[in-house]
């Protein structure tokens, strides 16, 4: 689900800044932009946010301001460092150009940064996560307050295709029968000219597998039960949004073998608004967890 949430935390060592943006999505998938020094941190962390999210692409991002270096729980491998920049030194001079080290590179190289002691690390776990479930919490909120505006929108969608099913049981009762006695018809008018002997037994049969091809009884019949149980789980505390994705699609399926078999020009109409209406429901659906 779109979501987007913020947190700025300021303590005396640093200010922590949080983002977290979500878009749709049918897999959960999470990408992150921190700090080196808190990278070790990212699997527990994102089981936080499994537990919170069920799909969509979430993106977060902290931005650290150090305010008091000499309290920051990361150090500096200083030896390492300076062997590195004498050894591009040294190649430089026999490669015969001038160089001038540039040490915000240093920065890139996580083997040259030691890590803190097991206490530490344990401080600014818990210092970084308040400001994550912090953003989480504003990020949740911002969900929460979209997914309840596109519920009612589905509720009102969901009852305009009600009434389109009800529409559909007006127009086709009797179409089966109509367009059988038309064929019946167009069948005696062919044979009673040359007065061809046939077998009416079998005639009548076909005509009665035909029958059965025309009737959308049945499709109507689960197309209701579909919008039924749409409107019960839109009604209910937590819509699920795969479960809903899921009885849109079975009601595609009805309402293309309701208007392949109707063939009616008046139902027709009503066919083409109706899927446009589910396409409209589906990218709605997209939205929800």
């Amino acid at each position: 689900m779109t979501g987007y949430g913020t947190c700025r935390i300021e303590d005396q060592t640093c200010v922590q800044e949080w983002e977290i943006r979500s878009v749709n999505g049918k897999q959960l998938g999470v990408r992150w932009r921190l700090p080196t020094f808190v990278r070790s941190f990212e699997a527990v962390w994102e089981r936080e946010i499994r537990k919170t999210a069920k799909r969509g692409r979430i993106d977060v991002s902290l931005q650290v301001t150090v305010l008091r270096p000499e309290e920051m729980p990361v150090r500096l491998d200083q030896g390492l460092a300076q062997a590195m920049l004498q050894q591009l030194d040294v190649l430089a001079t026999e490669q015969g150009h001038r160089w001038e080290p540039d040490y915000t590179r240093l920065l890139n190289i996580p083997s040259l940064w030691q890590e803190s002691s097991l206490n530490e690390q344990d401080e600014r776990e818990e210092q970084f996560r308040q400001g994550l479930y912090q953003a989480l919490q504003d990020w949740d909120q911002f969900r929460v307050s979209e997914g309840q505006a596109l519920v009612q929108d589905l509720r009102q969608r969901v009852q305009i295709l009600e009434g389109w099913v009800q529409e559909l049981q007006g127009r086709t009762q009797g179409l089966a029968e109509e367009r059988l006695q038309v064929l019946r018809a167009r069948v005696s008018r062919l044979l009673a000219p040359d007065q061809v002997e046939f077998d009416e037994q079998r005639v009548l049969q076909e005509l009665a597998i035909l029958a059965d091809k025309l009737d959308v009884s049945e499709e109507l019949t689960r197309l209701a039960t579909h919008i039924q149980a749409l409107h019960q789980d839109l009604q209910s505390q937590k819509s699920d949004g795969r479960k809903l994705d899921f009885l849109l699609q079975e009601c595609f399926r009805e309402i293309n073998t309701l208007g392949n078999k109707a063939q009616n020009t008046q139902v027709s109409q009503v066919v083409v608004d109706f899927k446009s209406e589910l396409e409209k429901c589906r990218e709605q659906v997209q939205n929800l967890e």
